[in-house]
């Protein structure tokens, strides 16, 4: 297992979050995936936000026909201020020529069997370890969601058929990073800002709970948009999220439930993975608001003229 439990280390470079030290709870969280899941003989491999390369599935246990794909503790900076945090997984088909092959002749897993665009996906999900213990999951035909029962130690379906309201009036994103925003996405949060007065013609709330899990909950409860976009303040990067870990899972979640998933310019779950650790943009929730995010990236960039007599919306200010 390559695990690096000294620094975070991901094999695309470094910024200030991936340099700052692993935790040993990250650590500890990942050990607790593979240990839970490599002995059951349904996996032919797994591959971890925490890990440089793919897990081999040890000899003496049976393999399987699926791949695991895992962030083992999203948000977990949040621990420390007791706020919730949780796990995204993501289950792949394993290539046929492994499931054809007898055990010994098997070949290791690789990352190119992990390249598989999100539309590939057999099931996906998150836990959610907040004032309860919730496992929302999709197998392809809908969403549902199951929350621990502690005195029986279960998860019991509390959420069936759980689906993200087409409208919202409540948006997420690190507003810190506005200077860095392209210009679509810098329209979009300045409409909202603007409120009843402004083009969209009604107030907005904005929320930032630093943990994608939560994030996601809430809009998969009420309704919502998230958006961590691309952005310039590092051209090298297309983006801050892990495409395999992150956006693919939450991506299909949000699709099987009724919302949309997006780039701000395609659909995630069509985009085709390049590399085991591929960041990508990514914006999701509520159909229409993703919707709408999408079209200001199709359409040309507005030129602002700073002329008194012209406004978005008409040719004469009020």
């Amino acid at each position: 297992m390559q695990l690096k439990c000294g620094t975070y280390a991901h094999p695309e470079g470094s910024d200030a979050q991936d340099a700052e030290t692993q935790k040993k709870r990250d650590v500890l969280a990942n050990d607790v995936f593979i240990r839970r899941t490599e002995w059951a003989g349904h996996l032919a491999g797994m591959a971890s936000e925490e890990m440089d390369t793919p897990y081999q599935i040890a000899g003496q246990h049976p393999r399987g026909k699926y791949l695991l794909v895992f962030d083992p503790l999203d948000g977990s900076s949040n621990i420390d201020v007791n706020m919730t945090v949780g796990s995204i997984f993501s289950v792949l088909r394993s290539p046929k020529e492994l499931e054809d092959m007898p055990r010994e002749q098997q070949r290791d897993v690789v990352e190119a069997d992990f390249l598989q665009a999100g539309s590939t996906q057999v099931a996906a999900g998150y836990a959610l370890y907040g004032p309860s213990t919730m496992l929302v999951l999709t197998v392809g035909t809908g969403v549902h969601g199951f929350t621990l029962d502690p005195t029986l130690g279960e998860f019991m379906l509390t959420h069936p058929a759980m689906q993200v309201p087409a409208d919202t009036q409540e948006f997420a994103i690190n507003a810190s990073n506005a200077r860095f925003w392209e210009a679509p996405v810098k329209r979009y949060v300045d409409e909202c800002l603007a409120g009843k007065p402004g083009p969209r013609g009604k107030d907005f709330n904005m929320r930032w709970i630093a943990s994608m899990v939560a994030e996601a909950h809430r809009i998969l409860m009420r309704g919502g948009v998230f958006l961590y976009p691309r952005d310039t303040k590092d051209a090298s990067k297309p983006g801050r999220l892990r495409l395999l870990y992150e956006a693919n899972p939450i991506g299909m979640v949000m699709e099987q439930a009724g919302g949309r998933a997006s780039t701000g310019e395609k659909p995630m779950l069509d985009v085709q993975p390049s590399s085991l650790h591929q960041r990508i943009g990514l914006v999701f929730g509520s159909r229409n608001e993703v919707e709408r995010i999408e079209r200001y990236h199709a359409e040309p960039v507005q030129t602002n003229l700073h002329n008194p007599l012209f406004a978005e919306r008409s040719l004469f200010r009020d």
